[in-house]
């Protein structure tokens, strides 16, 4: 009988030891906060958010600084809003550039914070006032292979949205994107 108590304790101390690891790595994998938020709340507006989720990663010069909170459209201006929580120790200056970069060629998505110049801090609450959208790889590849991407023109430099190739601003050029002019 003292036996087969003392197997009953050892067994009760192995299992709750169990509970406790099982316990520890669901808060360390889970990424859950137990004691609190050591974090500030900042926001940014993309005109696209294409692959970003909710618990990337933000990083400055390649070092996490914080994660992605909430993604949610913004029905005024019709953008993404972005909710980030970025670490209390981690201060930034208030004309930093929020991007979302890929890691690798077909990576996860997440925001890279570039710090800008000015003394003033971003502050609890407040938004970047730079941003840059995600990049639309196969909307790229789909350009430049049914040739919305000009190389040829312009030494190289693909047009820019918005703009004319340089062939086409040429008046006397006729489009064929040969050069005119220039004494020969």
């Amino acid at each position: 009988m003292q036996q087969s108590r003392s197997v009953e304790i050892g067994v009760g101390v192995f299992v709750l030891i169990g509970l406790l690891a099982v316990g520890y790595l669901t808060i360390r994998l889970g990424k859950l906060e137990l004691l609190g938020d050591n974090y500030y709340a900042l926001h940014a507006r993309f005109t696209s958010v294409g692959g970003l989720k909710t618990g990337a990663y933000v990083e400055l010069a390649g070092v996490p600084i914080g994660q992605v909170k909430a993604i949610r459209l913004d029905p005024e201006r019709l953008v993404a809003e972005v909710d980030l929580k970025i670490h209390d120790g981690v201060e930034l200056p208030d004309d930093s550039i929020a991007a979302i970069r890929t890691s690798g060629l077909i990576g996860d998505r997440y925001i890279e914070v570039s710090p800008g110049g000015s003394l003033d801090l971003l502050a609890d609450g407040k938004f970047f006032t730079e941003t840059q959208s995600a990049v639309d790889l196969t909307e790229l590849v789909g350009k430049y292979v049914f040739g919305g991407v000009s190389t040829a023109a312009g030494g190289g430099k693909p047009a820019q949205a918005g703009e004319e190739p340089a062939e086409a601003k040429d008046p006397a050029g006729g489009g064929t994107g040969e050069p005119t002019g220039g004494g020969s």
